[in-house]
């Protein structure tokens, strides 16, 4: 009798399991177009404290370009008051993820958006004799595209060539030709010595972080970047992450951990620095924006022309693996 009740139990076991394998599915689904809507709300509470501040000041998400889309979905409508609070989109390896491999689900995407938003690509190429195919592939599309190296996987260095080198006064992010995006300043000695080498290029359009080491830069420093050496007027754009945080920031505090506070709610596999936040909290909403001592306005009064909003994929991240 006992044998026959465990093998009843197993079966039922097996039978409910199977059976709640695709209501779990249904609402990790429902927790992603949730965190999706959270998200496009975040930005868009970012862009209108920005440009309360400066109406010409540029809004960028990198990556996450299913945003744009209702419930994330890009078989769906487009999210207008998301399109409109933000000026380009800013994503990562579409054509080269170190060899070439298109992602068409994201390049088809980029197709539909690029009518209305300026794209910028920045592709990750293992063989340097294939830098120029990156470029070209871009630019076929209409996108910008800043092609790295194997050695610059992590925004170290400045590349010498410049794609489609203007002399011209760049004062919109859709007049940009070309950008550079040089977030680590692990190759300089000195802030003087970075703000030296990235004033010494005819890039159109420079991202950079807010800080060198611990030191944020100040407007004057910033000013001096605004000009290409051809003298012609660039943007100058800071990166900033509203979907993990970094715990090398000056906000994260030494008694913060995984889960403590709670909103700092899951690993970021490969980075062992970052985690994934839940940005709808308002403690994390009140370090990113809408005060004095916030994040964002810190790179409002360094002069910055924009932000470039990193990890908005958050929304996705968190309830699915890396």
């Amino acid at each position: 009798m006992w044998a026959k009740n465990l093998s009843f139990m197993k079966k039922t076991f097996i039978i409910l399991f199977i059976a709640v394998l695709p209501v779990a599915a249904c609402r990790k689904e429902q927790k992603t177009i949730e965190a999706a809507h959270e998200m496009q709300q975040f930005v868009i509470e970012i862009s209108n404290y920005a440009k309360a501040i400066d109406p010409d000041f540029l809004i960028i998400p990198q990556n996450g370009e299913a945003l744009c889309y209702t419930d994330a979905n890009p078989e769906l409508a487009f999210v207008t008051t998301y399109l409109d609070a933000i000026d380009g989109i800013g994503v990562e390896e579409i054509f080269y993820n170190g060899d070439l491999a298109i992602d068409s689900y994201r390049l088809n995407m980029l197709r539909q958006l690029v009518v209305s938003e300026k794209i910028m690509v920045s592709e990750y190429v293992n063989d340097d004799n294939l830098m120029a195919d990156a470029v070209q592939q871009n630019l076929a599309e209409g996108f910008l595209c800043f092609p790295r190296s194997s050695s610059n996987y992590n925004y170290e260095f400045i590349p010498s060539t410049v794609t489609n080198e203007n002399a011209d006064s760049i004062v919109t992010l859709q007049q940009a030709k070309n950008y550079l995006y040089l977030i680590s300043n692990s190759q300089f000695a000195t802030k003087q010595a970075m703000i030296d080498a990235i004033a010494a290029t005819n890039f159109d359009l420079v991202i950079l972080d807010l800080f060198f080491e611990e030191e944020p830069f100040t407007a004057a420093e910033i000013d001096q970047l605004k000009t290409k050496a051809n003298g012609g007027q660039r943007l100058v754009i800071a990166y900033m992450s509203i979907g993990s945080a970094e715990n090398y920031r000056y906000y994260w505090q030494d008694k913060w951990r995984l889960h403590k506070p709670n909103w700092l709610k899951k690993k970021y596999d490969g980075y062992k620095d970052e985690i994934w936040v839940e940005y709808w909290d308002q403690e994390w909403k009140d370090i990113i924006y809408g005060n004095d001592a916030s994040y964002l306005k810190k790179i409002l009064d360094a002069g910055f022309d924009g932000v470039y909003l990193d990890n908005v994929e958050a929304y996705y991240f968190l309830y699915h693996r890396n």
